[in-house]
């Protein structure tokens, strides 16, 4: 495993450290605030939540669906089947992003019955669920034995989706590690060991019209790059900072995003629409992770998506989010 690799893994553990370690319910509180503040335009933006079952001070699975709705949030992703969570979310109008296990990876791709097997235990029990999308294994590590057996187990589940006729989008996770170059973002691509798999990925979710979900993190951009203005990373900036050709960004999230945009463009699946399923900020560890970076980005976050339909390179395309708090 390269250098750079090891230390955006252990980069992405610390995020996930500092944000369950410390204060979870007071997060809880803050976005809940946050996303109240627009509650009226919540048919107009695509704003949800992750929900992790790691932590302390957690809403259980059965208050999770009231206080989502009480604060008008209708998307939540969760990182596995909680059959808990699921009976308390049944008959609610809340969007529901369902993870698989990585370690789960492998059995899928080469067992079309344990497929079938996961529909039965997962999906079908629960009529009134609302599935927004499966994502078969989180920020899976490219090249490896679970990113070559990937495509496999999404096209095994997407085919016991639909002999069940419950047609749900099956997709991916993916993290930023796979994208050799961002930078400028009309010059994204995948990595060469990486591409193989992602070609194959690309194609199918651009032949069934399902997105790609990626965790992006300008955290982390910020605290790798040396360079990066932390205004550019908060949403804090109005004028244009990097400008590419004919897009100007204002905002490195939105460059992330593109350069993932070209980097499937290259690959021939200019379709295939991006989710942003984890984003956020910590609130611990180091001179910019602190509770007022936290609620500066989260809040500037829901701005930006509020005032601006999608991307420079996506503009008439919502940019669908999920903020990670737990």
């Amino acid at each position: 495993m390269s250098r750079a690799r090891c230390q955006a893994q252990f980069f992405s553990f610390l995020i996930r450290r500092d944000f369950i370690a410390h204060g979870v319910s007071k997060s809880f509180k803050d976005l809940y605030g946050t996303v109240s503040t627009v509650s009226g335009l919540q048919g107009a933006i695509q704003i949800g939540i992750n929900y992790g079952d790691e932590g302390d001070n957690l809403p259980s699975p059965d208050a999770v669906p009231t206080i989502l709705q009480q604060h008008n949030i209708q998307r939540v992703r969760i990182f596995n089947p909680n059959l808990s969570f699921l009976r308390a979310i049944n008959n609610t109008l809340i969007e529901v992003v369902l993870g698989t296990l990585n370690e789960d990876v492998l059995t899928l791709a080469s067992d079309a019955s344990y497929a079938t097997s996961w529909i039965n235990t997962n999906i079908i029990p629960f009529t009134n669920v609302n599935f927004k999308y499966i994502s078969v294994g989180n920020e899976i590590t490219f090249p490896g034995n679970y990113a070559s057996s990937l495509v496999a187990a999404i096209q095994n589940l997407d085919a016991a989706l639909k002999t069940s006729n419950r047609p749900i989008p099956v997709t991916t996770a993916i993290d930023m590690l796979p994208i050799a170059v961002s930078y400028p973002p009309s010059v994204g691509r995948f990595t060469d060991d990486s591409t193989p798999i992602f070609r194959s990925l690309a194609s199918f979710l651009n032949t069934n019209g399902y997105p790609l979900l990626v965790n992006a993190y300008p955290y982390f951009a910020y605290l790798g790059s040396g360079g990066v203005s932390l205004d550019y990373v908060l949403f804090n900036t109005t004028d244009v900072v990097v400008q590419d050709g004919e897009y100007g960004y204002k905002n490195i999230l939105y460059a992330m995003v593109d350069a993932i945009y070209a980097a499937l463009e290259k690959l021939d699946a200019p379709d295939v629409r991006i989710v942003v399923a984890e984003t956020g900020w910590p609130w611990s560890g180091n001179d910019v992770a602190t509770t007022d970076y936290a609620s500066m980005y989260n809040n500037n976050l829901i701005a930006q998506l509020t005032s601006t339909t999608g991307t420079p390179r996506r503009p008439s395309v919502e940019l669908e989010t999920y903020i990670f708090f737990v």
